[in-house]
């Protein structure tokens, strides 16, 4: 959808980047942001982040750079931790039940979770810092059937069966429980929530979210109405989304063959998280630039003229930018330095990863196929996947192409030597020690 371009700094920096893709009401969300920055009154908006895993990865990453967008303008974000929630589980995009997990689990990824966000934003007690609450406060203590008379009365079954959620888990004959079948219920309970708690007027979320976005904006009206107070402009409720994000491949952002890219720096190391960025698509530079990093306009829209062998600086530079946001400057030049040596070099240092194998720990003889090695490095899935890229020629050790795929080698003769060098391919690399 086209919108008009903004006067709230906040709106025209999303716009201008590219993070929009539907609203509410453009025109009074607009007039509401831009008379806060006019007048240095901060406005209150939330995301919400349910805690499913003990890390959030790449594909949260366009929502945390909203909320701090929303900071760098004047305002100030809510960040939702959703312990609450995630004891039902979103159905949104799912294609079958989230596992259900306990307490301790929940508290643990909850714990894992935070650590991210102050990389991004600024929390404190003034107006405009962001603050972090988690909807277990109120959700946990709700007495059901009170819950079901004052709020679930508001929420029509005919409606929520069109919302995208529901609708293609029912057209696909997949099973949706009850329990997830009230997850919207709760999250637009949780905007009604923070309107009164914080004056939260804007909810923001993925283009899966809109469904939940715009039953929290309705529940918010009915409740008003059904205390019989006047329904106004001045206190409506807002839901802004942003576009479903995927690689230039159709690729969903977030996971890759090799696994979830963590922004969790023990879960993915600062490297591995360079090298991610670094190897993406020429054609998702300058929109990964735009959306990922906070680069001017004018940077980025040279960076993305870049042809040829220049193409790969400017994966450099957005590898870095995006990096050092996350990890910080030091580590995001570290990780480029250690790459560069690698790459362009041939050579290794201090910061090249490294896989310590015991020969105790192989349970066999001391003359390992190259393809084992090569899996227990983690460089292949499987054996087969191993012996896959030896045959095609793709595997390196120390340089050295290896050529058979049966070839074996001595580890003994490694114990207390260098590392070995193992490559596959021209992008990833390790270094292999052997110990007794």
């Amino acid at each position: 959808m086209h919108y008009p371009t903004p006067n709230s700094l906040f709106l025209r920096t999303l716009l201008e980047r590219g993070f929009v893709h539907q609203c509410t009401d453009w025109h009074n969300l607009d007039a509401w942001l831009t008379e806060g920055e006019r007048t240095h009154t901060p406005r209150t908006a939330y995301i919400g982040f349910d805690c499913t895993a003990a890390s959030l990865h790449v594909g949260s990453l366009i929502q945390i750079m909203i909320l701090h967008h929303f900071q760098q303008a004047g305002h100030k974000p809510v960040v939702l931790m959703g312990s609450g929630t995630t004891r039902v589980g979103d159905p949104s995009g799912k294609d079958k039940t989230r596992a259900i997990l306990n307490d301790a689990t929940i508290e643990a990824n909850k714990k894992g979770i935070h650590h991210v966000f102050t990389h991004y934003l600024t929390f404190g007690d003034k107006a405009h810092d962001a603050v972090m609450v988690d909807n277990a406060d109120w959700l946990l203590s709700l007495n059901y059937i009170a819950f079901l008379r004052d709020v679930g009365r508001h929420f029509s079954i005919n409606r929520m069966l069109t919302m995208d959620s529901v609708r293609q888990r029912v057209e696909r004959e997949q099973e949706l429980s009850f329990l997830e079948f009230n997850y919207m219920i709760l999250q637009a309970y949780d905007f009604a929530e923070l309107y009164q708690r914080h004056g939260c007027r804007l909810q923001m979320g993925g283009s899966d979210q809109w469904g939940n976005i715009t039953q929290g904006v309705d529940l918010h009206r009915r409740l008003i109405a059904a205390d019989g107070a006047p329904i106004n402009e001045a206190i409506n409720l807002f839901g802004l989304t942003t576009p479903l994000l995927t690689t230039a491949s159709g690729a969903k952002m977030g996971k890759t063959a090799d696994g979830a890219i963590w922004l969790n720096a023990e879960l993915l190391s600062p490297y591995d998280y360079w090298q991610f960025w670094r190897n993406v698509d020429d054609a998702d530079v300058g929109r990964f630039l735009r959306l990922f990093t906070t680069l001017p306009l004018a940077d980025i829209h040279a960076l993305e003229q870049s042809e040829g062998a220049a193409i790969n600086e400017a994966k450099k530079r957005l590898a870095t930018e995006v990096t050092a946001l996350l990890h910080g400057r030091d580590a995001a030049q570290t990780a480029e330095a250690t790459a560069r040596a690698l790459f362009e070099q041939g050579t290794t240092d201090a910061h090249t990863p490294t896989v310590a194998l015991s020969l105790a720990s192989l349970e066999q003889a001391h003359i390992l196929p190259y393809f084992t090695l090569l899996h227990r490095a983690g460089l292949a899935a499987s054996s087969s996947e191993a012996r896959r890229l030896i045959k095609g020629g793709g595997v390196r050790i120390n340089d050295i192409v290896i050529t058979q795929e049966t070839a074996t080698i001595d580890l003994i003769t490694q114990i207390d030597h260098a590392p070995l060098k193992i490559s596959v391919g021209k992008k990833k690399h390790v270094l292999v020690q052997i110990t007794p």
